[in-house]
């Protein structure tokens, strides 16, 4: 024991020999391992007389600072970004008493994963840019709340100070979600909820021009409008449309209010325009396996996702799955690197998905008729017959991502997938690319379905009905629809054309000021205290982590305020757990959570391709308003990815080179924009991303042109 504990005391003299004394100014003060390992190890003084060697500092981007002096050549950092973010940023040169820890030469540190090299620092090496020299450890309150940017519903510890603000997020374990990891869209997102374009007071749009008012006012104000379109035009002309990263609370009690007005116009589902399933799957569709289950399977299909952008998190669980042996299969229209063998990448037009599907199907049945599909048109290739081999495995998974959930032919890709699944009696699940789109589908958010899978003889208008048919009036919760929807140019139309425009959002910009009456205030999921259910059906409750900014309130209070103006009863909430006691359901979701088709009859056959296709991606920090205005992710190699972007053989037959200065032009929008050129598209695929540049343009996936 005592050889031991002096092997110890001189290991820790190595590491101190050269190792700064500057723990008063270090960001890691309070946390900092070698600290706590000195106390118990280290001597009073030091022998090493010589003088300290210093080490220049690297550049790892917007996110990562360094202070490289500080660095005791652990190698965690190295092992993370090849062994969980799947590709090595980082390497040691040197060697002995000169060993140095960098990126490649020109290079950044880019992973989606990047910031969890800082909780694996032992020391001050690397630390978090946004939150440098801010503030110690011990200086703030450590709150736990769930991330809201996808459906993974990572768990997060945010730390607040004394003024009551955000300053830093960092990742609490859960081995069944997130592990001891978090996604950088996840960590540094907070930036973005003090943004300049917080709203935090009640305005009124009157003579165009924009008013502060109190609450009392504005309330008086949205009930009087909300009436009077009803009352003028019928509650058929009357929409309501929310982002699902809305907590479970809130989707319940608009949807609640709305039904009580008789208003069945409500949805969640943005950026769809095929609802051809509606009312025929049998329950509340979910990815039915665990994240345990995805990293032990013994093969993965991945269907229309750009996945390390969508789930982070999740691409690392299939990283893992293929580094024990598991063959990948990819049918999707970007080929992404996804830093892991795969078996085959199909990067096909995305009017093809759904063919390629009937393909490996047949490959897979070999007959004609496959439950209710039938595939007499379908004739397999042999890339088909390959991906059908892989997958004739009982511990098969099968994924469908945004890409796809966002098709005009979705329903045909969502039926024969589910099909696949169930020959081979694998798992299968659609992907949620917001935090609580499962939620919303369980509380009635919906037009054909109530609150617990209670269906509606008549449904109301969806998402994309409600814009194509211009209702007189819409009530909009936690969007910017503008951004958010499939048709930008189809939903500006809508709204400006609409008599009345209630906004309910932490945030307010300039298209919102163009198409609004009203805004209120409300909190984002940091203030206010709410719950999600992630994509594998697990509900997640949480309390808010700090105080409303201003005079924003929580959306559940200002529902339950609208509730006792519009209707008579039913409304009066004294707390969320009041809320929540309507929710009891939701503790027994399993016998709501079912995938299966019902009555629907798919003809497979291939389909004929013209023209150009358009391929809307929205990025992996344009997700969501907080996320948008994150100043740091905003400054990251993603954030940076080009607007406009097609590949070399369709660039070559449009006489087109990259950077040329072309003109793009969607229904009745054009613009001028700079091409670039990349080779992971289709021929007939035009990527043109959904941002600020371009929220004038038509639908994602419809035709599009471009020319010199």
């Amino acid at each position: 024991m005592v050889f031991a504990v002096e092997a110890q005391k001189g290991v820790m003299e190595f590491l101190l020999i050269n190792h700064p004394l500057d723990c008063p100014i270090c960001d890691q003060g309070g946390e900092c391992q070698l600290q706590d390992i000195a106390v118990g190890y280290g001597n009073s003084h030091s022998r090493f007389k010589e003088e300290k060697r210093s080490v220049t500092n690297k550049d790892l981007g917007s996110l990562i600072s360094t202070e490289m002096t500080r660095c005791i050549h652990c190698s965690r950092c190295v092992r993370f970004t090849d062994e969980i973010a799947g590709y090595q940023e980082l390497g040691m040169s040197y060697r002995n008493n000169h060993v140095e820890v960098m990126p490649f030469i020109g290079k950044t540190v880019n992973s989606e994963l990047s910031g969890n090299i800082i909780d694996i620092c032992p020391v001050g090496a690397l630390t978090s840019k946004p939150f440098r020299n801010q503030y110690r450890s011990w200086e703030l309150s450590r709150r736990k709340t769930i991330a809201p940017h996808d459906g993974l519903g990572s768990n997060l510890i945010v730390q607040v100070d004394k003024y009551h603000k955000v300053v830093r997020v960092l990742p609490y374990e859960n081995e069944s979600i997130n592990e001891c990891w978090l996604s950088d869209r996840d960590r540094f997102s907070y930036e973005g909820l003090y943004h300049e374009d917080r709203i935090t007071s009640p305005m009124i749009k009157q003579d165009n021009k924009w008013q502060k008012v109190d609450w009392e006012t504005a309330i008086a104000y949205v009930v009087k409008s909300i009436r009077g379109v009803i009352n003028d035009h019928g509650v058929h002309s009357y929409g309501v449309l929310a982002g699902s990263n809305s907590t479970t609370e809130e989707l319940y009690l608009l949807q609640k209010l709305m039904r009580s007005l008789d208003i069945k116009n409500i949805d969640h589902r943005l950026t769809q325009i095929d609802f051809t399933l509606d009312q025929n799957i049998a329950g509340i569709s979910y990815v039915d396996a665990t994240n345990e289950e995805i990293s032990n399977a013994k093969s993965i299909l991945l269907i229309g996702s750009v996945i390390r952008e969508e789930q982070p998190l999740l691409a690392h669980r299939i990283r893992e799955a293929v580094k024990c042996g598991a063959k990948l299969n990819v049918i999707s229209v970007l080929k992404e690197n996804l830093l892991c063998k795969v078996e085959h990448q199909v990067t096909i037009d995305p009017r093809e998905i759904a063919y390629k599907l009937s393909q490996v199907l047949k490959a897979i049945v070999n007959s004609d008729i496959s439950g209710a599909v039938d595939l007499s048109k379908v004739e397999s290739d042999e890339e088909a017959k390959q991906i059908a081999a892989n997958l004739i495995n009982k511990e098969t998974v099968i994924l469908i991502g945004e890409v796809a959930k966002s098709l005009p032919n979705y329903s045909d890709i969502y039926i024969l997938a589910q099909e696949i699944a169930r020959v081979i009696e694998g798992k299968f699940g659609v992907l949620a690319s917001k935090a609580n789109e499962v939620g919303a589908k369980l509380v009635g958010f919906l037009p054909y379905a109530t609150a617990f899978n209670e269906k509606l003889i008549t449904p109301g208008l969806n998402a994309y009905e409600m814009l194509q048919r211009e209702c007189m009036g819409y009530f909009l919760m936690n969007t910017e629809l503008e951004l958010d929807s499939y048709n930008s140019q189809l939903a500006l139309n809508a709204l400006k054309k609409a008599k009345s425009v209630i906004v309910m959002s932490a945030f307010i910009s300039e298209a919102i000021k163009d198409y609004a009456d009203v805004i209120l205030p409300i909190t984002p999921f940091t203030e206010t205290a709410g719950s999600y259910v992630n994509m594998q059906g697990v509900w997640q409750k949480f309390n808010g982590v700090t105080k409303p900014l201003g005079d924003s309130k929580p959306a559940w209070k200002v529902l339950r305020v609208l509730g006792n103006h519009l209707v008579d009863k039913g409304f009066d909430y004294n707390s969320i757990d009041d809320v929540r006691a309507e929710l009891t359901e939701l503790n027994d979701m399993d016998k709501m959570l079912d995938n299966s088709v019902v009555k629907v009859k798919l003809m497979a056959s291939k389909p004929e391709i013209e023209g150009l296709v358009r391929f809307g991606i929205q990025g992996v920090y344009a997700l969501d308003s907080i996320t948008r205005r994150a100043k740091s992710l905003q400054k990251t190699y993603y954030a940076q990815l080009p607007v406009l972007s097609v590949n070399q053989k369709l660039a070559d037959k449009l006489k087109l080179n990259a950077s040329n200065q072309v003109e793009v032009s969607q229904g009745l929008a054009a613009s001028k924009l700079t091409l670039s050129v990349s080779n992971d598209l289709p021929d007939t695929v035009v990527l043109l991303s959904v941002n600020q540049l371009t929220t004038d343009f038509a639908g994602r996936y419809d035709s599009i042109k471009i020319q010199a």
